[in-house]
């Protein structure tokens, strides 16, 4: 059964959409099929990968009942690598599931009246049957709204980037009190936090060097041993729309990456 992540984090900025795509594409070279749902409208990480937005490409038609999710999935020039991408519609899909809840707030008959928490959970139930990934990883939009509480709903685990500075270590707590009421509730009892992977550091700055050891004692091994540098290739390569393994292999960021693909791997049980 393959693992479902949520790589989220509420503040923009921090390595959210950098993580997913490099991830991804590291995941697929050690041999582990991985299938990227980009769940952000701004669409970075389907242009990160060297995809243009088209209309009717992301989730938005699924959550519709228009499409299956199968129907949206594509393959990259990564190996090992599927993308379902994003585009501008998925705006409407915040809206749309904002009005459902609302709906259901109300007491208007519905057919089925969690569809707007559930419906991602729904449609990704013959992937996960099918077993033809190792990994799904879903970039979350960067806010808690109801996009990205579908996609909490619907994984199994949970990926935080967090940027070496102060103010993104402000805010991982509500996600993760965000995780325990989902979990405390029962809407979504398996949810666990796979890890806090570390990100732009500087290891010129005490700032830097201080988060780190902050959030260490904080999450304790749940934090990667992994820590992903501030690096100017990492930056550039989204706008060749490629990852860093295929932009420059041998950087120190695909090294990085690398590393904590592999982490991943260990940590889900994955041999490969």
């Amino acid at each position: 059964m393959p693992s479902v992540i949520a790589i989220t984090n509420q503040k923009g900025g921090v390595g959210k959409t950098t993580t997913a795509v490099n991830l991804s594409a590291s995941l697929g070279a050690i041999g582990i099929k991985v299938l990227l749902i980009d769940m952000d409208a701004q669409a970075n990480c389907t242009s990160g990968l060297g995809f243009e937005k088209k209309p009717n490409a992301s989730l938005y038609p699924v959550l519709l009942g228009e499409r299956k999710l199968a129907d949206q999935i594509i393959k990259t020039e990564c190996e090992n690598v599927s993308i379902i991408p994003s585009e501008f519609d998925l705006c409407a899909a915040e809206v749309e599931l904002a009005r459902l809840s609302f709906e259901t707030k109300k007491g208007k008959s519905r057919k089925n009246p969690d569809h707007h928490l559930t419906w991602l959970k729904e449609a990704l139930k013959p992937i996960v049957k099918d077993k033809q990934f190792d990994v799904v990883l879903i970039d979350c939009p960067p806010s808690l709204g109801k996009l990205t509480l579908s996609v909490l709903i619907a994984s199994r685990m949970l990926l935080i980037p967090l940027q070496c500075e102060y103010y993104p270590l402000e805010g991982i707590s509500s996600i993760t009190d965000l995780m325990n009421q989902l979990k405390s509730s029962g809407i979504n009892k398996q949810l666990e936090l796979v890890g806090v992977l570390m990100t732009m550091f500087d290891s010129r700055t005490n700032l830097s060097r201080m988060v780190v050891g902050e959030v260490r004692e904080h999450f304790k091994d749940k934090v990667f041993k992994t820590i992903i540098p501030r690096a100017t290739r990492i930056a550039e390569a989204p706008s060749h729309g490629k990852p860093i393994i295929q932009y420059d292999p041998h950087s120190a960021g695909s090294v990085a990456y690398e590393s904590a693909a592999i982490e991943l791997a260990e940590r889900l049980g994955i041999k490969k």
